[in-house]
């Protein structure tokens, strides 16, 4: 299995309709935070997620949350502040 390559060193702070949503969990996805199919072959899945109203949610960049899809701090812990 890859590790996940750090997309950003912040989270994405956006806006979501409600809807079911998959956040890219390896990184390499080309319209990030969201998964663009390009985990394949690196033993690496997105998320699935949904949300019932808007919201504002802050979604990791680092892709090292213990919280996944959602931004936990992690970034600031492993010297990538932001």
């Amino acid at each position: 299995m890859d590790k996940p390559v750090i997309a950003q060193k912040a989270p994405f702070a956006v806006t979501l309709d409600p809807s079911e949503y998959y956040w890219c969990a390896c990184g390499r996805s080309k319209t990030q935070p969201m998964c663009d199919g390009s985990h394949q072959a690196t033993g690496l899945a997105p998320v699935k997620f949904t949300l019932a109203e808007p919201k504002m949610v802050y979604l990791c960049g680092c892709k090292q949350t213990k919280t996944a899809p959602f931004c936990d701090g992690t970034h600031k812990s492993i010297g990538l502040a932001g």
